[in-house]
């Protein structure tokens, strides 16, 4: 047990310090951007008919701390981060990041996740049958969905859904909430009003991530099927659903295990223009705002860092997971 706890914490410490690389990587592009963050306020404001000076400016950076150097400005903004919670105001909408981000991120974030439980919920069962199959009208009807879910792209699906239900039904299932509840406390019936419209994004996002584990799967248990200690197993008499979960399953499954962090930043890369399609007030239409539109780079940092964050805690999550699904990985961490 010692050697294992000492794997979580060297993961743990990895994870930390990953984060923290991050969070400079992101603070540094925030300061990279033309412009200081007083200044882009105020050019703002002067276009709303404000006449600022040079003093409102130099006023303004030292109200926000600006004046000081960039790694003791970096090492407030990760304290903050990290000890209080905090991101700071939003550069242009000058609100607190963190009241903006209270449920949209949440929402982001379990929008994804469901999206990928959907994915593999269908891609690991469906993707061990089309690798053992010999039926090549089911093998080739699956590769057919597969391709199709690779090949149309996410925001293609999201406007043939909502035309065909704007011409069916004369609802084009846009926006997480009905209007009655948009804007309401969470309660029992704001949940149930957001699951009935959360399946359409969680769907859409879900397509292509279903395709791309089924490929995934499929490629795995392939290669699995063929090695020498699958036949060993056949020789003794293990055959069936036995044979597949204790041998080339297990195995197959690790590198699906492994890649979940990686799964959960590509499906919510495609969250933004899913979300401006489907009119979704969410974190990935807010990033999208914040970096196409508005320039509020104190904004899109702190959406980045928290999705970053979510990786990273995911990526040591699977690692810890993986140590004790698949065999030949904790042997490797407890010796023997």
């Amino acid at each position: 047990m010692l050697k294992y706890a000492q794997f979580a914490l060297t993961r743990a410490g990895m994870a930390v310090v990953t984060l923290l690389l991050v969070s400079f990587i992101v603070f540094s592009l925030m300061e990279l951007v033309p412009g200081t963050c007083a200044e882009r306020y105020l050019a703002w404001k002067n276009t709303q008919g404000d006449q600022i000076t040079v003093a409102d400016i130099e006023a303004e950076e030292r109200r926000l701390g600006l004046d000081r150097p960039f790694l003791v400005r970096w090492t407030s903004w990760v304290g903050n981060v990290v000890f209080k919670g905090e991101f700071g105001e939003s550069c242009i909408l000058r609100v607190d990041i963190n009241q903006l981000l209270v449920d949209k991120m949440w929402l982001s974030l379990g929008i994804c996740f469901a999206s990928l439980f959907f994915a593999y919920l269908i891609a690991i069962p469906v993707g061990i049958i089309s690798a053992t199959t010999n039926n090549p009208y089911a093998n080739n009807s699956l590769r057919l969905v597969s391709y199709l879910g690779l090949a149309m792209p996410n925001f293609l699906l999201a406007i043939m859904i909502m035309l065909t239900s704007t011409m069916l039904f004369g609802d084009t299932l846009t926006g997480l909430f009905s209007k009655e509840y948009r804007d309401a406390e969470w309660s029992v019936d704001r949940v149930l009003d957001f699951l009935s419209r959360a399946w359409l994004p969680i769907l859409i996002l879900g397509w292509s991530a279903t395709a791309f584990a089924l490929q995934t799967v499929r490629a795995l248990m392939s290669d699995e099927l063929g090695k020498l200690y699958v036949t060993a197993a056949k020789a003794r008499g293990v055959t069936g659903f036995g044979l597949l979960w204790r041998y080339p399953a297990r195995h197959a499954l690790g590198p699906i295990v492994n890649s979940l962090g990686f799964d959960l930043n590509r499906v919510f890369n495609e969250l933004p223009i899913v979300a401006v399609i489907l009119t979704l007030t969410e974190a990935g239409a807010l990033l999208l705002e914040a970096l196409a539109r508005s320039n509020d780079q104190q904004l899109a940092g702190a959406i980045i860092f928290m999705l970053t964050a979510a990786i990273v805690g995911l990526n040591f999550f699977t690692d810890i997971l993986l140590s004790i699904l698949d065999p030949r990985v904790r042997r490797s961490v407890m010796g023997g």
